[in-house]
């Protein structure tokens, strides 16, 4: 009996501690150098709990990290024995592997310095892209060629290569035919192979044929347009294709002030 007295009398001391703890606890935002020595006791103890407390969490992260790092092993094993299972039925090694790799490095270099030269050298240097074309056509009937690794690689590096057959442009004039017949406008002649294969050049033939094409929009089949060279559009060309887009978006606002106008009307 006196024992559980006894218990009872100190819970009760200790509640009251804590509870006069409490009460006494600092103003957080109050200095250390201003606190008293009991309110320095209380701020002490409540430092050391937090670091008890981020002891235990950084714990807590570390079993976690653990367990991270051992299932990123079993995967790592699960894709290595995947790879020996993939080679073991090509009948491939490692080797293999490296050597066609290097050797579709040196064939994707080769085609991405061929692509610096211009349309008219390209044209002079057809059988040497022709042979590019042949080794990569070789290449993709090799066992590697079957890995994920490198099929979108070669997909890419076959249409660079086609890129590269290109012959230069001699078309000096062009006869505009009927619409029913050619669908012949500026946009649809300039994206024709045999004149610049880019719709977006058309500013480049309208400002060639300025004295006969007086709208854009409007060319009269049986006109002979003259077609300038290949090549990027000048500042005048631009600056023509800037004016004609924004006559354009002011035309198509008038017109539809117009309608709403008339809609009210």
């Amino acid at each position: 009996m006196k024992f559980f007295i006894t218990l009872t009398a100190v819970l009760c001391f200790l509640c009251s501690a804590n509870a006069l703890l409490a009460q006494q606890a600092p103003d957080p935002s109050k200095p250390d150098e201003q606190l008293t020595k009991d309110e320095a006791v209380i701020r002490i103890q409540q430092l050391r709990d937090q670091v008890a407390q981020l002891e235990q969490k950084l714990n807590s992260l570390n079993t976690q990290n653990s367990n991270y790092q051992q299932e990123l092993s079993d995967i790592v094993a699960a894709i290595k024995r995947c790879e020996e299972e993939i080679l073991s039925l090509l009948g491939i090694t490692n080797a293999d592997i490296e050597n066609f790799r290097q050797r579709l490095g040196v064939l994707d270099g080769r085609v991405r310095e061929k692509s610096r030269l211009s349309d008219k050298v390209l044209a002079e240097q057809r059988s040497e892209i022709e042979a590019m074309e042949n080794e990569l056509n070789m290449m993709r009937k090799e066992k590697p060629a079957m890995l994920p690794e490198f099929y979108d690689r070669i997909i890419a590096l076959a249409r660079d290569i086609r890129g590269l057959y290109r012959k230069p442009v001699d078309v000096s004039s062009y006869t505009v035919g009927t619409w029913a017949e050619t669908r012949d406008c500026l946009w649809n002649i300039a994206a024709k192979p045999a004149i610049y294969n880019d719709p977006f050049k058309w500013p480049r033939i309208w400002q060639a044929n300025r004295p006969l094409i007086k709208n854009p929009d409007i060319i009269q089949p049986g006109w002979v347009l003259i077609i300038p060279p290949p090549g990027p559009m000048t500042s005048d060309e631009l600056k023509a294709e800037r004016s004609y887009y924004r006559k354009k978006r002011a035309a198509m606002r008038q017109t539809g002030a117009t309608d709403q106008v008339g809609t009210q009307e």
